[in-house]
């Protein structure tokens, strides 16, 4: 039990230390993670379980991720804001493509949608630093 509220406090203060980027670098991983987790466990007894667990987790991050990009002030780019948004778009549509008619295949775009954005989260943005 000691073990566990160890980690627990090591993950807080790893999450207190993070700035902006990489923690949503780090969330993006988690839900690609999840998602991958299902896809390679497709035939295990808890898939859907485990499936639907991913899916919530992924809708989450990406419903945040919406909200923040639809703020008026937001500093990114407009251009690329939008395209943001339409992959949620994307991103949504396929949770319920997989919740309607689940496929292990179907994961897999979700999957590396995550892992590339957390990727180029993880670039620094100014080559200066």
């Amino acid at each position: 039990m000691q073990t566990n509220n160890a980690i627990k406090e090591y993950v807080g203060i790893q999450k207190e230390s993070m700035s902006g980027r990489e923690l949503e670098a780090s969330v993006l991983t988690k839900a690609g993670l999840m998602l991958k987790a299902v896809q390679d466990n497709w035939d295990a007894p808890d898939r859907e379980a485990k499936m639907l667990e991913a899916i919530k987790y992924n809708q989450k991050v990406w419903s945040f991720f919406q909200a923040e990009l639809s703020e008026p002030g937001h500093p990114m780019p407009k251009k690329l804001r939008e395209d943001l948004l339409n992959l949620s778009l994307f991103v949504d549509k396929r949770f319920f493509e997989v919740m309607a008619f689940p496929s292990a295949e179907k994961l897999g775009i979700v999957v590396d949608i995550n892992f590339n954005i957390a990727a180029g989260l993880r670039t620094n943005p100014d080559p200066e630093l």
